[in-house]
């Protein structure tokens, strides 16, 4: 019997992703020895212009092309099996179409930099070079001895040394050894987290039977009794012994462990903790859950069988994240893998911390601090299948092999929106669309829902799951009102502070609790100004006042980063009697000082906390109990969970509410409520004190109510009446040029393509709230669209269009036209 086989499809060419800002993707042709290799997803090295080699990326397989098309061929296989499956070429294509970007700017932000070399690629050499090294092969014996003898070489220099086209696969090899590195990583090498641990004195270590004596140098001190008490039965578990276990099991804060370390019984010391593995002393179970998450999982469970998405709209300290490893175990249980979606990593040690614990080595964290090789790793860990991936935003790039269930957490945060380079995405947004792409559910969760998410729970494209009362019968906090116009008038207020608020941080702190106070703008005073003739520091790059640092003593532009020595004069009278105005997180700590003078005080902003490491000092700080008020911007209202805070201060309620966009109440009302939700989370019952000076403003009536149903009927009414989104998709065009004159031509050039196409839909020109940063002027169109996705495919050629054409216009050329769709 002859059976007869389907002759095998062969593909002679391959459309091929580039990680520049290319319009199209670039064919190539499949030389005679790759054929039958090359697969859809490889990455492959190709030479574009005349001498440029990149890593590209497979896209498309092909058996023709266009005649006479003369195809240049591919170099090299770089990586033996694919790094990208079908489907995350289907995020990246829909990534691209949505957010009007190419394709190489989603490569460039989805792939690590060491899957992307080129030929200017710079090279270093690592920590892990050894000179003495006989492991290396006589080129990159080469390689090592070339950069020995230079600081950097690029990859070009690298292919002349060898004498070889294509080195990808040698300097890939260094790579994962790092005994290199690309040059930019060198400089921002990653950090780990550091923890707090205790252990006993080397003495009583090496010695067991000399502990008696430790507990008869506590014997005067009942505190200090339990704590070693505590100590010595956690030890018994576990190999280290953190300095929070004891807090928790002996009710004792860091005071009492350094009198401890005084009297030589205690050591304390601080451990790296890896943030891609970490050494687990002993798992923990993930704790029993309550009958409000035990209801929260079953509707959960029953919603995603009918629609995909799902909001969990739980009240701050309700238990959110409980769930959210309740629904991850299922997954795990069945061999799936979990996107755990979180705003900002640098934010949410927390949370990490505690999944680390439940599932080990399981989850890996990614984000935009890990260096290159780590990156990697993260990639290849994702490929392998590894459960649990968590991460900001850039993690819904990663090549997942089986990928069963998205959670974002804090849905309506802000920090989701990618800003700068493009692709301007929403992660959110991206992220249900990732999830529809792959047939799985995502769940999002909040106590603050965006108004575009809760609408689509309300006519029916999300379904919801409510969690309504805090984690333990915990009550929530009590929010009271404080009228800074009439404490100003009753000469009541002490700088920037109520006495309300004073004497409920005056009473926490003889309860020895803790105080959040949130004021969420940085710095020392936001201006400096001539009262005589009204001038101002202003930055001589951006449109913008300078704010005043005191510690630096400096005024510094927090758009360009510039910053000048404080002036002895007005630059414009010379006037000497110049007066600083207004109030951030650096003068509120000064001022505290001098108000409480026996607190131990800190501040957590941008200026404070720039790494991740002291991020978490200050953080773990604050757990131990050796921080009393922390004074903080917007990083205080994100993943975090401490015990022993009763009082919020929120010093300017209303000022989150005062900017120029339809978005204002919406994002004062989840600023003010998260922040709001950090007080008495265990076992106190918190206070939260608003200070303004509009008392009426509906939002902040509706906080004070903690009525989110009001608040969301009177906003959406409100959007719907001015038919702002969810009513409407929204794309934003910004245009920017160092000189004005250019700028308003291109302006003017693009204002009549736009309005001659889609008419009214366009709004604008018009000079935003600053007009210019970093010496380029700005000018802003708006396109209002209705909401359908051929308006808006419609509205994206069109853009497209008058691009090209400002482009062409003569003195136009050189104008930057950045393109955000759902802008915000």
């Amino acid at each position: 019997m002859n059976i007869e086989f389907a002759p095998t499809q062969t593909y002679l060419y391959a459309a091929v992703i580039l990680p520049i800002a290319l319009k199209k993707t670039y064919t190539y042709q499949i030389p005679d020895e790759l054929l039958g290799k090359v697969e859809q997803g490889m990455s492959v090295e190709v030479q574009f212009g005349k001498s440029k080699l990149y890593t590209g990326v497979v896209h498309t397989l092909l058996e023709t092309v266009e005649p006479g098309l003369q195809a240049k061929p591919i170099l090299a296989i770089l990586e033996e099996i694919p790094i990208l499956s079908s489907k995350q070429l289907q995020f990246w294509d829909w990534m691209s179409t949505y957010y009007a970007c190419t394709l190489g700017e989603v490569m460039n932000a989805a792939m690590p930099a060491n899957l992307k070399l080129s030929s200017d690629t710079k090279l270093s050499l690592g920590s892990a070079y050894d000179e003495n090294d006989q492991n290396l092969s006589n080129k990159e014996f080469l390689i090592t001895e070339a950069l020995r003898h230079n600081q950097e070489l690029s990859l070009g220099q690298v292919r002349k040394i060898l004498n070889q086209k294509t080195v990808h696969g040698i300097v890939n090899k260094l790579l994962d050894k790092k005994i290199i590195f690309l040059n930019e990583q060198v400089a921002a090498r990653y950090k780990r987290k550091k923890v707090a641990y205790v252990r006993l004195e080397f003495l009583y270590r090496e010695e067991p039977d000399l502990l008696q004596e430790a507990f008869d140098l506590c014997s005067k001190s009942s505190r200090q009794m339990e704590a070693l008490m505590a100590f010595i039965q956690i030890s018994r578990k576990k190999k280290h012994v953190s300095r929070k276990s004891i807090y928790e099991a002996a009710q004792v804060d860091g005071s009492v462990l350094k009198a401890m370390a005084k009297k030589g019984i205690f050591e304390l010391y601080e451990k790296d903790v890896s943030r891609i593995d970490s050494e687990i002393d002993e798992q923990e179970t993930a704790g029993e859950l309550s009958e409000q998450q035990i209801k929260a999982v079953a509707e959960i469970n029953n919603s995603i069988k009918k629609k995909r998405v799902c909001l969990l709209h739980g009240v701050t300290g309700s238990g959110k994240t409980r769930v959210y490893m309740e629904l991850m175990q299922d997954v795990i249980d069945k061999g799936g893998q979990v996107l755990y979606l979180i705003p900002e990593i640098a934010l949410t040690t927390q949370i990490i911390s505690r999944l680390k614990k439940v599932y080990g080595n399981d989850v890996v964290v990614y984000h935009s601090r890990l260096n290159n090789n780590e990156r990697v790793e993260v990639w290849k860990a994702a490929l392998a299948g590894r459960s649990i991936m968590v991460g900001a935003r850039s993690s819904l790039f990663l090549p997942f092999k089986k990928l069963e269930l998205i959670i974002v957490d804090e849905e309506h945060d802000p920090s989701y929106k990618q800003i700068d380079p493009a692709p301007r995405y929403n992660a959110r947004d991206a992220a249900v669309y990732l999830a529809f792409a792959n047939k799985i559910p995502a769940i999002l969760g909040t106590a603050t829902p965006s108004i575009e998410t809760y609408h689509n729970v309300k006519t029916g494209k999300y379904d919801l799951v409510e969690m309504k009362e805090r984690f333990g019968g915990i009550e929530m906090p009590e929010i009271q009102l404080v009228d800074k116009r009439d404490e100003l008038k009753k000469k009541k207020m002490k700088q920037e502070f109520t006495s309300v608020l004073l004497e409920e941080i005056k009473n926490a702190l003889s309860n020895k609790e803790q105080v959040i106070l949130f004021q969420n703008r940085r710095g020392y005073s936001p201006t400096l100004n001539c009262q005589l003739c009204g001038w101002k520091m202003e930055c001589l790059n951006c449109d913008v006042s300078l704010t005043y640092h005191k510690f630096a003593d400096q005024f510094q532009c927090h758009y360009c980063g510039s910053s000048k020595r404080h002036p002895e004069s007005c630059k414009a009278c010379g006037n000497p009697d110049l007066n600083l105005k207004g109030f951030g997180t650096e003068k509120i700590e000064d001022d505290l000082k001098i108000l409480f003078p026996e607190a131990k005080i800190k501040r957590l902003d941008y200026d404070t906390a720039k790494t991740k490491s002291s991020f978490s000092t200050i953080i773990n700080q604050f757990e131990e109990g050796d921080i009393d008020i922390l004074v903080g911007t917007q990083m205080i209202t994100k993943g975090l969970d401490f015990e022993n805070v009763r009082v919020v201060g929120v010093l300017s309620a209303d000022q989150a509410l005062a900017y120029p966009d339809f978005r204002a109440s919406e994002r004062g009302f989840q600023l003010i409520t998260q922040v709001a939700g950090r007080a008495g989370r265990k076992k106190i019952k918190g206070k939260v004190i608003l200070q303004s000076f509009d008392i009426k403003h509906p939002v902040i009536l509706e906080i004070l109510d903690q009525d989110f149903q009001g608040f969301y009927n009177r906003e959406i009414q409100e959007r719907k009446e001015f038919g702002f989104p969810p009513y409407s998709r929204m794309i934003k065009l910004t245009l920017k040029h160092a000189k004005l004159m250019y700028l308003q031509d291109a302006s003017r050039v693009l204002e009549t393509h736009l309005k001659y196409a889609m008419g009214a839909r366009v709004q604008g020109p018009a000079i935003p709230h600053i007009g210019r940063i970093r010496n380029m002027y700005l000018m802003n169109f708006w396109i209002k669209l209705e909401k359908s996705p051929l308006a808006a495919s419609q509205a994206k050629k069109i853009i497209e269009a008058g691009i090209n054409i400002v482009h062409k216009t003569e003195g136009c050329s050189s104008t930057r036209i950045i393109v955000d769709v759902d802008p915000y």
